[in-house]
């Protein structure tokens, strides 16, 4: 597992947001993001059934998912494949390291892959001498920056074009590419030739998978770019790596999930390139690899099914939440620490890593419900980041300076009429404290707000103050 650095996330949070080109390229995406999901799905009238029908298939699996596991691995050996089984990162690391080894690898292609990045594989591809080659365009661009990704989907989110043209002019000169590209497709064309004799020399391919199909032993994956299928088909040894989550019993299944993810990700009807592999290349083939392996992997995911988070597992790994989410949409992914972050990242992170190392990440959503309300499978993402803050405070995490003011509140609240009387005072304590302005610049116990906006100040009397004169007056 790649080591986390989510308790960063107060540290690294007033870089992000001082950092200009980081929000001309959030801006951007985000823009385009929201307004093609919007117009996809106001495209489909049924889509609220859709969303519905997805959550029924992700439930009924989840709640027969031995059951299903155990179908899969069966249709796979009698497609000629192999499914291997990892608990954790260690041995999924282990496995595939394995798998490379008996195929004198020396170079590995590599479509996108969240779970790869999850158990950590590229760094222990390159310790044991093997070349790993991104071939998706967004991790190929932060393979050379040496970053992490940034968004589930588009790993390259964070970077503008100019940034990408000065990082291939830099990293391109060795391939005999010195001309500085500033046009969008001109850098993928430039791309794709370095790219190219990759797919070549590679002795293994290693892809994701958007969905595992029980009934058939399928891997599905989808992609705009069509690096996927050069990747499982040119390789002699072809490895998928999945979360055992990944499940859905039939093809029709995949196909209701499919119609979501697209719509929900990119806002498109179908996605460029949708592929099913079924096993090793047969005799009558014209391509494909000699060998197939999916290693399917654990890591917390069987814990998950088992207790309050078990809904988180209905994931589809679209990106919707962390696209609509104003928090994610300020700061970027690389704040989050880990490999999953916005509202998703910030329910799956303290899980994987632990609630020590991932407090804040709980803490920092607004709680405003868009990611729920856009999520294709309607998980209950408030819902359980506040499950997350109870368990920090019932588990003594959380500061003591928020323990103090819960006790303070609770005990104002379980005195009406002081509560009233302190809100009262609070509110005309603002106003006065506002001025003419009519906006607070510094407040105490909000420095962490008025640090980058001022606070608006109350109208001078509480609601349910302007309410009681409201009824007194009705009675005269």
């Amino acid at each position: 597992m790649p080591t986390a650095a989510s308790h960063l996330f107060k540290q690294r949070v007033p870089a992000a947001l001082a950092d200009r080109d980081l929000k001309a390229a959030m801006d951007k995406a985000q823009d385009g993001f929201i307004g093609k999901r919007e117009q996809a799905v106001s495209q489909y009238p049924g889509f609220e059934a859709l969303r519905e029908l997805g959550r029924e298939i992700k439930d009924h699996t989840l709640a027969h998912l031995d059951f299903y596991l155990d179908r899969y691995e069966r249709q796979v050996q009698r497609n000629g494949g192999h499914v291997h089984w990892a608990r954790n990162s260690n041995e999924a690391r282990t496995i595939i390291l394995d798998l490379c080894k008996r195929a004198n690898a020396r170079n590995v292609t590599k479509g996108k892959s969240m779970v790869s990045e999850e158990i950590g594989l590229n760094g222990a591809l390159e310790e044991s001498g093997i070349a790993v080659h991104e071939t998706d365009l967004g991790e190929y661009i932060i393979q050379l920056a040496g970053e992490t990704p940034s968004h589930i989907i588009a790993p390259a989110l964070h970077k503008t074009k100019a940034q990408v043209s000065d990082l291939f002019h830099a990293k391109h000169q060795r391939y005999g590419f010195h001309q500085r590209l500033t046009e969008a497709p001109a850098l993928v064309n430039e791309a794709r030739q370095v790219l190219r004799r990759r797919y070549l020399d590679a002795e293994v391919g290693i892809t994701g998978a958007n969905f595992l199909i029980a009934e058939n032993g399928s891997n599905m994956i989808v992609t705009n770019e069509g690096n996927g299928d050069l990747t499982r088909t040119m390789a002699k040894v072809h490895i998928v790596t999945a979360g055992i989550e990944k499940l859905v019993p039939t093809l029709e299944d995949a196909t209701v999930l499919l119609r979501l993810l697209t719509r929900s990700a990119t806002g498109q009807e179908f996605s460029a390139y949708t592929t099913l592999s079924n096993g090793p290349r047969r005799e009558e083939d014209p391509d494909g690899p000699d060998e197939y392996h999916v290693v399917l992997v654990d890591n917390v995911r069987t814990e998950m099914l088992g207790n309050e988070f078990r809904s988180m597992l209905r994931c589809i790994r679209c990106g919707a939440c962390m696209n609509h989410c104003p928090v994610y949409g300020a700061v970027g992914g690389h704040v989050y620490g880990w490999v999953y972050p916005g509202p998703m990242g910030s329910v799956l992170t303290p899980l994987n890593v632990g609630l020590e190392e991932a407090g804040d990440l709980p803490n920092a959503c607004t709680l405003n419900g868009r990611c729920q309300s856009v999520c294709p499978v309607n998980i209950p993402l408030p819902d359980l980041l506040r499950r997350l803050r109870r368990r920090q405070h019932e588990t003594g995490l959380d500061s003591r300076y928020s323990r103090a003011a819960l006790r303070l509140w609770t005990a104002l609240a379980a005195r009406p009429a002081l509560y009233r009387r302190a809100m009262q005072w609070g509110a005309v304590a603002m106003k006065r404290l506002a001025g003419r302005r009519g906006r607070l610049r510094r407040f105490p116990l909000a420095g962490g707000w008025t640090r980058s906006r001022d606070m608006p100040a109350p109208a001078g009397s509480t609601f349910q103050t302007l309410y009681t004169l409201y009824k007194e007056g009705r009675r005269r």
